[in-house]
């Protein structure tokens, strides 16, 4: 098994956290990762991506030309790394900023209200919480428990973020099972 994800934003939405969280809680699953993150000099407000490979086996490279998954943010994120997504593959799109879908037959579109969702649970800063608990739900890459303890990894020395973090990955899980 090999999965290359692309999480893809503007810089401060969390994007390169997302990916960090899958690391964690895929090494921490005895998994093999290469992180690979990508912004510009701007940073907030700029863009940013980054690229996890995760696999049972060794990982060759940590570029992912053609990914299995991509964690769209914004619209020029879909734009620039939704058709290189890999033939049945994924994308997740934050539907509070995207409204457009790639023009693929060949693809399962799956769209989060991640600005929605994260008010539901007490803040908006939590919508990359939402997004990689219905990543992480939707491809089984990680548990909710795994995904929850990648965060806690992530984050060290970060604890007063926790509860609220856990809140929306578990809000992001219930909205991939519930389908709302």
């Amino acid at each position: 098994m090999i999965t290359r994800t692309v999480f893809s934003g503007f810089g401060g939405q969390g994007v390169l956290l997302m990916g960090y969280i899958l690391s964690h809680g895929a090494m921490l699953k005895g998994l093999n990762v290469t992180y690979f993150p990508a912004y510009g000099a701007e940073m907030r407000g700029g863009t940013a991506n980054c690229t996890v490979t995760v696999s049972d086996k060794k990982i060759a490279s940590p570029v992912a030309s053609n990914p299995d998954i991509l964690v769209g943010m914004n619209v020029p994120s879909l734009d620039k790394f939704g058709p290189a997504v890999v033939e049945n593959g994924f994308v997740f799109l934050n539907s509070s900023l995207v409204s457009e879908t790639p023009n693929r037959e060949d693809v399962e579109v799956i769209k989060v209200p991640t600005l929605e969702l994260a008010q539901e649970v007490g803040s908006e800063r939590v919508a990359n919480m939402v997004m990689i608990g219905a990543v992480c739900a939707k491809t089984g890459l990680l548990t909710q428990e795994e995904t929850i303890k990648g965060m806690k990894a992530a984050l060290k020395g970060k604890e007063k973020f926790f509860d609220l973090n856990q809140k929306g990955i578990e809000r992001g899980f219930a909205f991939i099972s519930d389908g709302r």
